[in-house]
């Protein structure tokens, strides 16, 4: 029996993500693979406040800050997130 791999194209943000400036933004599927979780977690982690409020460019566009997205994660990976 075979398997089939699905593969996502990775985004280009998250391939250059640290060559990125904090007051670059970012959309969904970069927040997603940044805390490896689902489009749902994404949202329940905006409001248990681990991860950071995004902004909305436009009623169809919402981006989270680089900056602060870097700042979280900062401090989530020692034991305060």
């Amino acid at each position: 029996m075979s398997q089939e791999t699905v593969t996502t194209p990775i985004p280009e943000a998250l391939k250059n993500f640290d060559q990125l400036p904090n007051s670059a933004s970012v959309r969904q599927p970069v927040v997603q693979a940044l805390y490896a979780c689902s489009p749902a977690s994404v949202w329940r982690g905006v409001n248990a406040g681990r991860i950071p409020k995004p902004r909305k460019l436009s009623p169809r566009t919402t981006c989270w800050n680089v900056g602060e997205l870097r700042q979280a994660l900062s401090t989530s990976g020692n034991g305060e997130g």
